[in-house]
């Protein structure tokens, strides 16, 4: 079958190891489903990869994807949840132990379906397992927000922080979203920002909480501004992770930090529920074939995006 696979490390060109080509059909196993792909979207998890994070040489090559969905053998519609809980051992999310998505079959445990509503395409359902469910973990579970509260985004732009402006407008938070490029902003004032600012500007007043996957780019400005008491729950960092703590600030202010990733099977269903009730629906950046791969992944590592980049099959 044909699928989109890391072959090689490369931490400072992570796209010399990308291979597109042949690969072996998925084994049937106990308990676990074989799914047709109808479409996948990328995540920079996909190009951490590509860079060694989270996986070793001898786990090569390993098919890449970790959001999908599809069709069963039976037919059933369905999203992928990815993270993969085995009975002993660490939790992994597919293209860590398991093959991902890029391909056009995956096998996949098959309690880790959830059924895709008919009101969503496939490219929209492929956004929500990945991105969008960390966004509604941040939100929804990590934040302390009440509807009301002014959250503000970092970095528009990327499918976490598109699905973070789009899910606070919809779950009655005032939102406040940043970014380097006026595109960017005036596209997030479009998908429902109460207000947009450039990277690291003063804002009128502090926020209850701070959306934080950007990382060392805009760490600083994520803590100074927080109200005391107040919130930053981060879930990634693109720009680099060892930015100055600002220790002093965050123990003087009583601020709260907060790890978050991925979501469970619950909150997938919960986040597919959201969308069915009130109407949101992903932001789709661009659509194109499995084939041309590399091209959004290229995209994608120059920053290019806003939203989500899908492949279908």
């Amino acid at each position: 079958m044909f699928a989109v696979s890391a072959v090689r490390i490369d931490p400072k060109d992570p796209l010399s190891g990308l291979e597109l080509g042949e690969r072996p059909e998925p084994a049937p196993r106990p308990g676990w489903t074989v799914v047709t792909v109808k479409a996948a979207a990328l995540n920079h998890h996909d190009l951490w990869t590509l860079r060694g994070v989270g996986i070793t040489e001898d786990k090569l090559p390993m098919i890449l994807g970790c959001d999908g969905a599809g069709v069963t053998e039976d037919g059933t519609e369905v999203l992928i949840h990815s993270v993969i809980d085995p009975r002993d051992g660490e939790p992994s999310i597919l293209t860590e132990a398991y093959d991902g998505t890029f391909a056009e079959r995956v096998l996949v445990p098959t309690a880790n379906l959830v059924p895709k509503p008919a009101a969503l395409s496939w490219e929209q359902a492929a956004c929500l397992p990945t991105a969008w469910l960390t966004a509604y973990r941040m939100l929804f579970r990590n934040s302390g927000l009440r509807p009301g509260d002014t959250v503000l985004v970092q970095g528009a732009g990327g499918g976490v922080a598109t699905a973070l402006i789009v899910l606070a407008r919809a779950a009655g938070f005032r939102v406040w979203a940043t970014s380097r490029s006026e595109e960017k902003r005036a596209r997030a004032l479009e998908l429902g920002a109460h207000a947009v600012f450039e990277s690291g500007a003063r804002l009128p007043e502090r926020v209850d909480a701070v959306m934080e996957t950007v990382g060392a780019a805009t760490w600083a400005h994520s803590v100074k501004s927080l109200r005391p008491e107040g919130t930053i729950v981060i879930s990634g960092a693109t720009s680099g992770a060892m930015p100055p703590a600002e220790l002093t600030r965050i123990f003087f202010l009583q601020l709260r930090v907060v790890g978050s990733t991925m979501g469970s099977l619950d909150e997938l269903k919960a986040l597919v529920r959201m969308c069915e009730a009130t109407g949101v629906r992903p932001v789709v950046d661009s659509v194109s074939p499995l084939a041309q791969a590399r091209a959004g992944f290229e995209r994608m590592e120059e920053g290019e995006a806003f939203g989500k980049i899908v492949f279908t099959l």
